[in-house]
């Protein structure tokens, strides 16, 4: 892994300071003479799996005959930084089993590192601790090595990590989303890294693996967003998980919208707050998503034409509820639609720059509370009634 390698003194240097760190002293979880010895362990591990050294990494672990290589299944991973933080350690005899939590940062997307919780089985031997299996901590999600090796294809604006999947497979995926950044950045004028990485497990079980969720819930759903809504600049990048049954069916017009819908979600993560309606999220990444592809209303909204047809205009803009992906499809396809076009209706009669502003005074507010009331009449100058009145009427105009 010769992106993971430094100059040998700064090396030994940081392994140093790592070790010394592990050791201190001052709100030790674990102070006795066995987490000495572990923490020692655990930082030779993550060093080893930074600078992709083999013979450092097999030095600390044991592991069982056909079990998973995280050596070897996340070499392919760009890696600015690796580290464990002992926070349990349970031991019987020549036998222990270590909570830990394992941070890291991809290099060039994480401005902080990702934290997830590891079970670490060890056992003892000639006077030394070695790990022989490392492992997600109950109701953790999985990280994508835990499933199998990793491949990485690298674009200039985007990174695609899969498992399982043909390289063929992962170039076209990054192809697609080295094209939606710049689509987002175009519609988007709020400040972001204008970087997104993106996750494609082995199925729909690795996708529901990664997320810590029954992957009943994800069923049809091609791709999700996770990240921290509102996050600071501090906060880890933004991951796309790609679902890849359902995103697999998708033409290539499909798939361009769907991952720049999600791209779209990464770029407004930092203006996105819990007094954020789905409706306007959803809507507004699908409106990003549809910009510049001249698609009609009667094109992208086949199922809320169909009720528009039936004469069943939505009375209401859909609540958070109706985004729920273990509900009816059709149902859910409605929500979708009638949130695009809702925002699609604010960029034709306020402009595009007003429906940005608005979201942004959304976001900023304080609570969902009196959030899209005090946005719709200090940036477009309305009212919810009259906004859905207006958006009501479209949906007849766009549709009927």
């Amino acid at each position: 892994m010769a992106g993971h390698r430094r100059g040998s003194g700064t090396l030994a240097l940081c392994f140093a300071l790592c070790l010394a760190v592990l050791a201190g002293c001052g709100g030790d979880p674990v102070p006795d003479g066995a987490g000495r010895e572990v923490r020692a362990l655990l930082a030779q591990r993550a060093h080893a799996v930074l600078t992709g050294d083999a013979q450092a990494y097999e030095r600390t672990g044991r592991t069982a005959a056909g079990g998973p290589d995280l050596f070897e299944n996340v070499r392919a991973v760009p890696l600015a930084s690796w580290s464990y933080r002992l926070t349990r350690l349970d031991q019987e005899g020549t036998r222990a089993t270590a909570g830990v939590q394992l941070r890291y940062r991809i290099k060039g997307y994480d401005s902080a590192p990702l934290t997830a919780a590891r079970t670490l089985s060890l056992e003892r031997d000639d006077g030394r601790w070695y790990v022989t299996a490392e492992r997600p901590a109950k109701k953790s999600g999985e990280q994508l090595w835990d499933q199998g090796r990793v491949t990485a294809e690298r674009g200039s604006r985007s990174l695609v990590l899969g498992v399982g999947r043909s390289a063929a497979e992962l170039r076209a995926q990054r192809e697609i989303a080295e094209r939606a950044v710049p689509a987002v950045r175009d519609a988007w004028p709020g400040r972001w890294p204008e970087r997104v990485v993106v996750l494609v497990p082995k199925s729909l079980d690795g996708m529901a693996g990664l997320l810590g969720a029954p992957a009943s819930g994800y069923r049809g759903i091609a791709a999700v967003t996770t990240g921290e809504a509102g996050g600071s600049g501090n906060s880890p990048a933004d991951r796309v998980i790609v679902n890849p049954e359902a995103y697999g069916v998708l033409g290539d017009f499909g798939k361009q919208v769907v991952l720049t819908h999600e791209t779209t979600h990464v770029a407004t993560r930092a203006q996105t707050s819990a007094a954020t309606p789905l409706w306007l999220s959803e809507g507004f990444a699908d409106w990003v998503g549809y910009r510049e592809t001249g698609r009609t209303a009667v094109q992208a909204a086949p199922e809320l034409r169909r009720a528009v047809l039936d004469g069943r205009v939505p009375g209401a803009l859909p609540d958070d509820d109706a985004f729920g992906f273990g509900g009816d499809a059709d149902a859910l396809a409605q929500s979708y639609e009638g949130a695009w076009l809702a925002c699609r209706m604010i960029a034709e009669r306020w402009g595009e720059r007003k429906l940005t502003d608005f979201y942004r005074a959304v976001g900023d507010h304080e609570q969902r509370a009196g959030a899209v009331e005090d946005a719709m009449r200090d940036v477009l100058d309305t009212t919810p009634e009259d906004f859905t009145a207006r958006w009501r009427t479209y949906l007849r105009s766009e549709l009927g």
